[in-house]
């Protein structure tokens, strides 16, 4: 495997910073079957998926709380 993969710079789509996919990276991405490169920096992806757990955490409070049980009367 040495020498399969060099590091690689990307730009993240987010901040637009330049990051660096390691050699190593690239290795776990195969090895895990991902295909696709990383598209943000490790701070946006983190940030990104904070925002996400919080919006999920958000809905599952408002699902809970906004439940309203009404009974008919015929």
């Amino acid at each position: 495997m040495d020498g399969e993969f060099q590091d690689e710079t990307i730009v993240c789509q987010d901040c637009g910073k330049e990051f660096v996919f390691t050699a190593g990276e690239q290795a776990f991405y195969k090895e895990k079957g991902l295909q696709n490169k990383p598209k943000r920096c490790r701070e946006c992806r983190q940030k990104r998926k904070q925002a996400k757990n919080t919006m999920m955490q958000a809905s599952d409070n408002s699902a809970t709380s906004d439940t309203v049980v009404s009974k008919r009367e015929f």
